[in-house]
């Protein structure tokens, strides 16, 4: 509003030094100028507001369990091909063998994630023994990536609180369950996601099953269809 008062007065300045000395023609030109230049300030600010208002919804596709060497460049071959970013919490035992695409991940904008480094419930182990699990894992995604990660999915969701890292660890549940690792069935697994998706959720799968693969890229397909644009978890947690 400042700016368009700005423009105004600038304009009126100009069209009373043009009716000092210029044709009526010259103040015609000048006055059409100011109305001109006040439009298009308006329709911008209007558009940006319009632009604010259609953001479109967002969610956050989360993948537990690899890599797999197989699924998981299955399932980054299709992410690339629909331009969307994901998150995986990566077993650390399960990165040994497959560093490039760990590396694949990280290079394509995709967050990775701690999901300690033998599959552990961290409150059925002692603390030193949950802080080795995910420090463990931590080093191991650093070794390829060059970076620590500080997003941690404890296995089954069960957190131990009060353990002590020397990096901030962020535990990440989910909202939406797939189930995809009990049916496999990767028709069930699409209607069950879509049917109980909402803004902000985060959608829990898996990266180890030919179905999980197939049953995300559908997802993406169907959700990309009804207007939701697929973010990284600390997208959804930050902001």
């Amino acid at each position: 509003m400042r700016r368009n008062l700005w423009l105004a007065a600038a304009a009126a300045a100009a069209v009373l030094a043009l009716s000092q000395w210029s044709p009526q023609g010259m103040l015609q030109t000048a006055q059409a100028t100011a109305e001109q230049m006040a439009q298009d300030t308006d329709s911008k600010e209007q558009q940006q507001t319009e632009t604010a208002r259609k953001e479109k919804p967002k969610v956050a596709l989360t993948f537990d369990d690899g890599p797999h060497l197989i699924y998981t460049e299955e399932l980054l071959d299709g992410l690339k091909e629909r331009k969307v970013c994901a998150t995986f919490f990566l077993i650390g035992k399960n990165i040994e063998g497959k560093e490039e695409l760990v590396r694949r991940m990280e290079e394509e904008g995709h967050l990775i994630g701690n999901h300690t480094y033998h599959h552990v419930k961290l409150t059925g182990i002692s603390e030193d023994q949950a802080e080795q699990e995910i420090l463990e894992t931590c080093e191991k995604i650093c070794e390829v990536t060059g970076t620590y990660t500080s997003f941690v999915r404890p296995p089954f969701g069960e957190w131990k609180k009060n353990l002590d890292f020397e990096i901030t660890m962020i535990p990440v549940s989910w909202n939406v369950d797939s189930r995809d690792w009990t049916t496999q069935n990767s028709e069930k697994i699409v209607k069950r996601v879509v049917k109980d998706v909402d803004e902000g959720d985060i959608i829990l799968m898996h990266d180890i099953f030919e179905s999980s693969v197939q049953a995300a890229l559908e997802i993406i397909d169907i959700l990309s269809g009804q207007g939701y644009e697929f973010v990284t978890v600390d997208e959804l947690l930050l902001e």
